[in-house]
């Protein structure tokens, strides 16, 4: 398994797990310390992960909840996110 991490500052890490399965990147599990719950550093992080798939021209397969509500909004996505 595979990750991709964003700092937060005093050393706590955004994480987003990943795997790559038949040449798609599945995206397995994001991470943010609880403490900064509920601040939007989850979806920042989403936004990287989708960019720099969209910057590698990588498909994906997200098995994240948060990634599919963050697709709706932005459809611009779609185009490299599968499931």
């Amino acid at each position: 398994m595979s990750r991709f991490e964003m700092p937060l500052g005093d050393g706590a890490l955004a994480v987003a797990y990943y795997k790559v399965e038949d040449g798609r990147v599945v995206l397995l599990h994001t991470e943010v310390p609880q403490e900064l719950s509920g601040l939007g550093y989850g979806s920042r992080l989403a936004h990287g992960v989708f960019e720099a798939l969209r910057r590698d021209g990588k498909k994906s397969n997200s098995e994240v909840p948060l990634h599919v509500l963050l697709r709706r909004p932005h459809p611009e996505y779609g185009a490299f996110l599968d499931g």
